[in-house]
């Protein structure tokens, strides 16, 4: 996972061909989203809930992968095992890592949506 990119310029400069107009409001959706994703993950992993832990943790991967933030996708893939199996025990330090990393994926997307991605 380190060569992992946090973000995949070439799948977002796809994206905003296709979006056209509606990119900056498609990525303003999945930071808002994403947020509420993290809080979600926190709030199952506070009640023990590994079932909702995984079920979060799997939709967040599938956002992350289709907005082309792989690294993230990949750390969601890792909570969604922690949940699966469930080992919650093993969940806050990748929470952690799963909040620093969407920071990161939001401060690029900012600067792309700043200067254009394509």
């Amino acid at each position: 996972m380190v060569d992992t990119p946090h973000l995949d310029e070439d799948a977002l400069a796809e994206l905003q061909d296709v979006m056209e107009d509606e990119f900056d409001m498609l990525i303003q959706t999945y930071i808002n989203d994403s947020s509420d994703r993290i809080a979600n993950l926190k709030t199952a992993l506070i009640e023990g809930k590994a079932d909702a832990f995984t079920k979060t943790a799997h939709s967040f991967k599938g956002s992350c992968i289709n907005i082309g933030a792989p690294r993230l996708g990949e750390l969601c893939r890792e909570a969604e095992a922690v949940g699966r199996d469930e080992r919650l025990g093993d969940a806050p330090p990748l929470l952690a890592t799963i909040e620093a990393e969407f920071g990161r994926v939001t401060d690029g997307l900012h600067a792309l949506m700043a200067r254009g991605v394509g």
